[in-house]
């Protein structure tokens, strides 16, 4: 499931991954969020002034159009995913598409929650090679967010990345349970090294933004 086909539906790209098993998978995504067994992900390109209010509807009528069949969980963005920047490290892989925009943010910021969201996404699908605890699965997603950080505060971007972020961490649903995923541990330091490479490579695509065909 770490090959991906690219899809247009109604102008815009679509990057799908269509298992020929379920695995086992942690996402922030609208649509498939949580932790279960996930049979396809899904990126795609979203227009810049998106205001649909059922993204989880929408991510499941795209999943359709591109002929996904099965449970999954997908992810929107209105960088062009064409421009997907793919790494592997020790039998971890991570697609990440990098949209920051004019409006990073920090995490921790004294201001209110803002009435209208700026755009940027950075959408982060990664998979594992050995099976993770459900533990192991939250502490790689820290992981991944603390690479992401690393790169975008090494590049010199003013805040820790994006209000409307997403990470899908995948691993197998059989084997030992790897029961750690931080940065120091075998799989999340390879995890850590690929996504701060994706992101870093992400961050120096002109033009991300999708422009048409």
């Amino acid at each position: 499931m770490k090959r991906f086909e690219t899809h247009w539906v109604e102008g815009y790209p679509v990057l799908a991954w269509q298992a020929d098993r379920p695995w086992l998978a942690i996402s922030s995504a609208a649509h498939g969020g949580g932790i279960g067994e996930r049979d396809w992900v899904l990126n795609a390109t979203v227009c810049t002034g998106y205001d649909r209010d059922d993204p989880d509807r929408h991510v499941a009528e795209l999943a359709a159009a591109v002929g996904l069949t099965g449970t999954g969980t997908g992810l929107l963005t209105a960088v062009d995913v064409r421009h997907v920047v793919a790494v592997s490290d020790s039998g971890v892989h991570a697609a990440v598409t990098t949209g920051v925009g004019a409006h990073p943010t920090w995490a921790a910021t004294p201001e209110a929650a803002p009435d209208r969201v700026h755009a940027g996404t950075i959408n982060t699908v990664c998979w594992c090679p050995v099976r993770l605890s459900e533990g192991a699965l939250v502490n790689a997603v820290a992981t991944v967010t603390e690479a992401k950080t690393q790169a975008l505060v090494e590049a010199g971007v003013p805040g820790t990345g994006t209000c409307t972020d997403a990470v899908v961490l995948l691993c197998p649903t059989s084997g030992p349970a790897e029961q750690y995923g931080g940065p120091r541990s075998r799989v999340g330091s390879a995890l850590a090294r690929a996504v701060h490479r994706a992101v870093a490579a992400g961050l120096l695509v002109p033009g991300a933004r999708f422009t048409g065909r």
